[in-house]
């Protein structure tokens, strides 16, 4: 019941950032959003077409996938550097990491020993239904390999926050064109699209045409795919810079232009998209599906991925900012929830799945099941972990 994009995927920091007086009601709702994106994806893997671990597929799903694993972590990873830089300016760089640790480094460490081997023994059974779960967790900690599924982004978001602490010790104003460039985007959001998509396209194409797509970084619980890490970096630190100041003034604004055109950056996101399943096509129908693929291949889809995940972040912050800017949204009640579900989610979403394995119902039935029972019962555990003496400090 999984995949490759299975591993690579998990969202996001949802709730782990500095609280400010005033949180922006936008950001808040566009994290919550894609914190139900990542429970879409990991719904609905197993059901895909070309990948499926499940009897049942159907072709929608691998379009689900295939735009989800194409940005919503580098989204992610930038909507947490949006705080960064007033967070270190508030609390300093000891006290602004000592909180990210408790937000961060501990939900990773209890995750790895307990939220992620129940997760794991799902499959396991699937293949040995007669190991037991203390022998598949003597054998995933001890022996390995000890996957750390969606909560890799958790270590990996805290070096990016320790990187940071130094890069502000050393200057402070190191992140000032990007927030120059921010503040001409209220007008020119095009000119800020162009300089994110050509530096994150130039810091994931090399790692991409060298590792490959599917190329892992694992020492225990610790991984981050190879190939991603500048991408993932390059998000966070343009979101860094956009937070550095003038949050509400710049690419943000509610009243810039990025909110007021919001469908039209949907062109900017369709064009590649579908220029990444022409390469599929080629990949699979032409080139017969290599294990290797030419360097040209993955330069090319590179190319597009990083167009596409830029375009589809833009048409997800504009429509936030223009749309979910004031009054109530649906996701309003599940936002403080939201970081816990996805600390939780992973192993109700596997275990949901293992169930339906012998169900001869359609692949539609099976994810809907899936998304609809992860979504409530990930939100209901993340409630009462919430009620557990001193958790909101995690959670």
């Amino acid at each position: 019941m999984v995949t490759s994009i299975t591993h690579s995927t998990a969202p996001a920091d949802v709730q782990a950032v500095p609280r400010t007086k005033a949180r922006n009601a936008a950001l808040d709702r566009a994290r919550t959003f894609l914190t139900l994106v990542v429970l879409l994806h990991h719904s609905v893997i197993p059901y895909t077409y070309f990948g499926h671990t499940d009897p049942k597929s159907w072709i929608g799903f691998d379009m689900i996938v295939l735009a989800t694993d194409s940005f919503f972590m580098a989204m992610f990873f930038f909507l947490s550097g949006l705080f960064v830089w007033p967070g270190l300016a508030r609390k300093g760089a000891l006290n602004y990491l000592s909180d990210r640790l408790t937000r961060l480094g501990l939900p990773f460490v209890i995750c790895a020993f307990t939220i992620i081997p129940i997760a794991y023994y799902a499959i396991s059974l699937r293949q040995s239904p007669e190991l037991s779960f203390t022998e598949f967790w003597r054998r995933t900690i001890i022996v390995g390999p000890w996957p750390s599924g969606p909560v890799w982004f958790l270590w990996v978001l805290l070096s990016f926050d320790v990187v940071a602490s130094v890069l502000h010790r050393l200057s402070p104003t190191l992140l000032d064109p990007i927030n120059r460039l921010s503040l001409r985007a209220a007008e020119h959001p095009a000119e800020f699209f162009a300089v994110m998509f050509g530096v994150t396209a130039i810091l994931y194409i090399p790692g991409r045409v060298y590792w490959g797509p599917g190329s892992w970084f694992e020492f225990g619980p610790f991984s981050v795919q190879h190939g991603r890490v500048l991408l993932y970096a390059s998000y966070f630190f343009f979101g860094a810079g956009i937070g550095l100041a003038n949050l509400d003034r710049g690419l943000l604004s509610a009243e810039g232009k990025l909110a007021k055109n919001c469908p039209r950056w949907m062109i900017a996101t369709i064009i590649p998209y579908s220029l990444m399943w022409g390469l599929i096509y080629i990949k699979r129908g032409i080139l017969d599906n290599p294990e290797r693929l030419p360097d040209w291949y993955e330069a090319t889809y590179g190319f597009f991925f990083a167009a596409f995940s830029v375009a589809i972040m833009f048409v997800i912050l504009g429509y936030f900012l223009k749309y979910k800017r004031s009054g109530f949204s649906i996701l309003d009640p599940m936002q403080p929830d939201a970081y816990g579900m996805f600390l939780v989610h992973y192993p109700i979403a596997l275990w949901l799945q293992y169930w339906l394995f012998d169900f001869d119902i359609p692949a539609i039935a099976k994810a809907l099941a899936v998304f609809v029972l992860t979504v409530l019962l990930s939100w209901a555990a993340s409630a009462g972990l919430r009620q557990i003496p001193g958790a909101n400090h995690v959670l």
